[in-house]
């Protein structure tokens, strides 16, 4: 059980949710211990500014570094002492797994694997850790629910993720290494990862140059604004770990449960940044699926929480973040 005394070891913190996150628990007055490689996949001096940001709490502590290097994060389990550690760093994207699918590997297997034994080693109280909906593949069944089979991925990068489930299982039913898994839907809001989809758009609107629209335009997702996932994530943290089944195990959607058209996401953007999109149709891409949408029944019953942030709101709360943060008039 999470008690305000609790060390909380949080990898991913420069990353977009890992960010969130650990200021919420800063700001609740949690010792809060980051990692993060700080790697190129998108712009660098925007996880170095959310880093600042976290700098300014006094029970803040950093190490940079990749989940590949036992000997640090051994380092860091026994110099920090957590009691929960919260495992958000993967390398993320569907597209870029088609590409650079080694660093999938060492990221999201060696680096869960490494978290595991170091967990499992210093007898951590709850591992948190990210999945994501990835994992239901072609599923053509909706809303996806936790309960559906999750065996036939269609990226590189929705295999990691399962992967990494039937790892945590593994070491729960082993060792009673009680773990948790957040399969996330499409997270977005202010200080957001340039790759997705409301970002990327934003900043092609903003230059005029054209978005690419993928299944022509016919793609639905079940978009999950951060305060949302930031506060099912502490719920989650505060309930406890899963003791009370065997193995100590399980595995909860993330999500809106209200699916929208790309189409209608775009248009909210327009109205925001006040311009008109460029638009460019185009196929659906290899690994992409048509369609998200978050059965979250086992979330709202076990946390007495629903996310509640409409798109509308949103985006309208990410496009001031934006403004603000490129200085736009």
């Amino acid at each position: 059980m999470l008690g305000t005394s609790s060390r909380i070891l949080i990898t991913g913190c420069a990353g977009f949710i890992g960010f969130h996150l650990s200021k919420r628990l800063l700001e609740e007055g949690y010792s809060v211990a980051g990692i993060d490689n700080v790697n190129s996949y998108y712009d660098i001096s925007l996880k170095e500014d959310r880093l600042k940001v976290l700098s300014r709490y006094p029970h803040f502590s950093f190490i940079k570094g990749s989940m590949e290097n036992l000997e640090l994060l051994e380092g860091m389990f026994e110099q920090f002492k957590p009691d929960v550690v919260v495992h958000l760093a993967a390398q993320a994207g569907v597209r870029y797994s088609l590409t650079n699918p080694h660093t999938y590997i060492q990221s999201n297997l060696v680096g869960f694997f490494n978290i595991l034994e170091c967990c499992k080693k210093h007898q951590i109280e709850h591992l948190l850790y990210a999945s994501s909906s990835s994992v239901y593949g072609g599923n053509e069944k909706i809303p996806f629910s936790k309960d559906d089979r999750t065996d036939h991925p269609i990226s590189l990068y929705a295999a990691t993720k399962k992967a990494n489930e039937l790892m945590a299982y593994t070491y729960s039913h082993l060792f009673q290494l009680p773990t948790t898994g957040l399969r996330f839907f499409t997270v977005y809001g202010p200080w957001g990862r340039p790759d997705m989809a409301i970002f990327s758009f934003s900043n092609a609107i903003m230059k005029q140059q054209p978005i690419e629209i993928f299944n022509y335009g016919n793609m639905k997702r079940d978009f999950t604004y951060i305060d949302d996932v930031v506060e099912s994530i502490i719920r989650l943290m505060k309930m406890g770990p899963p003791k009370a089944i065997q193995p100590p195990y399980k595995v909860y959607n993330i999500g809106n449960h209200k699916p929208v058209q790309l189409n209608e996401m775009i248009t909210l953007l327009e109205n925001q940044l006040g311009r008109k999109a460029i638009k460019k149709l185009m196929p659906i891409q290899p690994g992409d699926v048509p369609e998200t949408f978050a059965d979250i029944d086992d979330l709202i019953r076990d946390t007495q929480f629903a996310p509640a942030v409409s798109i509308e709101e949103g985006i309208k709360r990410f496009v001031q973040w934006y403004k603000e943060y490129y200085k736009i008039s």
